[in-house]
């Protein structure tokens, strides 16, 4: 009875703890947070003096003493305590700082699904003692599946395919359940490390990771196309020691990620060698879908689909599709409770 009163008056949440970004949902409001997951602290205090937007503002700008970092790495906790407090800060935010034991949420968290016991547990152990009553964990793909509104429920398969920061998550859903999945640390931030490479190695030049996420976004593609783009890269020569401009082509881009976008269409294409058939079936009617920011990478439907001989696209709104489908999950947590990941908070409703 004490937790059906405390389920009405708190606001619980759902969090999508990303590599690059963390998007929060507050059950009856929808999404009200959409921040870097970075965090800026002071080493000589050990203070937090930044998170979220602000603190991604002074990457690459701040004097040794101050730090700005991300906690998250490869979809997982690096940092427990930074985790911890970013966790904390989204919690308050969304109680406007009005906070005390009687209002404890309960949160949903998305992991990835290749996470072991340990990861999964940091994860909990950060949420709880960020101030959440209970916290349910989510697979990534399952989320983002029932955010695109996909028939997971159903005896059908369904193949998602989630590219982050950290993570690619490709996975196969029936009946509520991951039938297969495939989790790979090549996604976002990896192609930027492609295109920093790619740049000291073809142009001499040293850039930093913002300049390279501008190039990927603005003029990055991994088929060609109809018409060639091009951008000023500014960065420091590795000879010269001085700053240099050179232009930088979508050619050039394509390059510099063929590798990583190719092991994540192999990984796709051995997810559907390995699919039952009457779930390859439903696949090849439904199509493949796509989401995360990774997705939007110019032509990678389009490469996805040729290599596959699947059809494949994006579902709409990408970026936001897993901290729908755990909002969705929030909403009415005892009706969905099959689709969460097991934790010692999931308990069977009554």
């Amino acid at each position: 009875m004490l937790e059906k009163i405390w389920a009405k008056i708190s606001k619980d949440v759902a969090i999508d703890l990303g590599t690059a970004n963390s998007l929060v949902y507050v059950r009856g409001e929808g999404i009200v947070i959409s921040e870097p997951s970075v965090v800026a602290i002071n080493q000589k205090t050990g203070q937090v003096l930044a998170i979220g937007e602000e603190a991604k503002k002074m990457v690459g700008r701040t004097p040794a003493h101050i730090v700005a970092t991300r906690p998250m790495v490869e979809g997982v906790i690096s940092d427990f305590e930074v985790t911890e407090q970013m966790l904390r800060y989204f919690i308050e935010k969304v109680h406007n700082r009005k906070f005390n034991l009687f209002l404890r949420p309960r949160v949903i968290v998305g992991i990835p699904c290749g996470v072991t016991e340990v990861e999964k547990k940091s994860v909990e152990d950060a949420a709880k003692n960020a101030g959440a009553r209970q916290v349910f964990l989510i697979e990534q793909p399952m989320a983002a599946a029932i955010g695109a509104r996909l028939p997971i429920q159903e005896a059908g398969g369904n193949l998602i395919v989630d590219i982050g920061g950290g993570t690619t998550e490709v996975a196969v859903i029936s009946l509520g359940g991951i039938v297969l999945c495939k989790s790979l640390r090549i996604a976002g931030d990896r192609l930027d490390e492609d295109i920093i490479n790619y740049s000291q190695e073809r142009y001499k030049l040293l850039i930093g990771k913002s300049t390279a996420e501008k190039i990927k976004i603005n003029i990055g593609s991994v088929y060609p196309l109809s018409q060639k783009k091009e951008m000023p890269m500014r960065g420091r020569n590795l000879i010269t020691g001085l700053p240099e401009e050179v232009m930088i082509t979508s050619e050039d881009v394509r390059e510099a990620l063929e590798k990583s976008t190719n092991q994540i269409v192999d990984a796709i294409k051995t997810t559907v060698e390995e699919t039952p058939p009457e779930l390859l079936a439903d696949i090849m009617s439904k199509g493949i879908f796509l989401s995360g920011g990774g997705s939007l990478l110019r032509g990678l439907s389009t490469l996805i689909t040729k290599r596959t001989k699947i059809s494949t696209k994006i579902i709409d709104d990408p970026l936001t599709a897993v901290v729908r489908g755990a909002g969705i999950v929030i909403e009415d947590i005892d009706k969905l409770h099959d689709v969460l990941s097991d934790t010692e908070d999931l308990e069977p409703p009554k």
